[in-house]
């Protein structure tokens, strides 16, 4: 497990580190202190990724093209 803060890594760096323990907890070889240290810090990269994405997704759809499918600018996104 790293010791950098969850909030401070990068999409990349949180889903490797989030593939390393969820593959820790699959294969059952930690003590039960451990399991439940792994799965808040799993919980919390799994939180950290989904805003990573909801962010990355929110600058995606607010971007116009136009008939070539050229960006030419961007919208406010409603409700996100």
């Amino acid at each position: 497990m790293s010791e950098t803060p969850v909030a401070e890594m990068s999409f990349e760096q949180a889903m490797a580190e989030l593939e390393q323990v969820v593959g820790q907890l699959e294969r059952g070889d930690v003590p039960l202190e451990q399991s439940i240290d792994l799965y808040k810090r799993g919980a919390e990269l799994k939180s950290h990724c989904e805003a990573k994405l909801k962010s990355a997704e929110e600058k995606v759809a607010a971007i116009q093209v136009d008939a070539e499918g050229e960006p030419t600018g961007i919208k406010p996104v409603e409700g996100l």
